[in-house]
């Protein structure tokens, strides 16, 4: 059983992806060293930020270049929060697109989607009738 998942986003500028989830998070990096930012998330899971250019040297040719597929979504991030519309203003703020705002979804959650700078899907979610948008 491994006793921590870690997710890697690969981003094209390490410094401006930790700065725009340092604002989204309202946390500090666990770590920030050239070549990986951590944040550690709710529920013990780590959200790691590696560049595009480190993540190809590792990868050498056996796949293709991951900056090609910049803003292509193949997955998100699904964060469950007690306050997501503050979440998801936060990532509009720091430059984030919205793709949908905090509305109820089909499988009980209030959720809202949004774009990082990268192109990785993001969505702020609680269970319904937590979180609602404050008038």
């Amino acid at each position: 059983m491994p006793s921590a998942s870690h997710f890697i986003f690969y981003v094209a500028d390490q410094a401006r992806s930790a700065a725009f989830y340092r604002k989204v998070l309202g946390m500090a990096p666990q770590l920030d060293v050239p070549g990986m930012t951590e944040f550690r998330l709710p529920g013990g899971g780590v959200l790691g930020l590696m560049p595009e250019s480190g993540i190809r040297r590792l990868i050498g040719e056996a796949l293709p270049d991951p900056a090609i597929a910049r803003g292509i979504p193949r997955a998100e991030l699904y964060l469950v929060t007690h306050d997501p519309a503050s979440y998801h203003q936060r990532a509009i703020e720091a430059g984030a697109t919205e793709l949908s705002p905090l509305l109820p979804r089909d499988w009980g959650h209030l959720a809202a989607y949004s774009l990082d700078l990268d192109g990785h899907v993001l969505a702020f979610a609680s269970a319904a009738g937590h979180g609602a948008p404050r008038a």
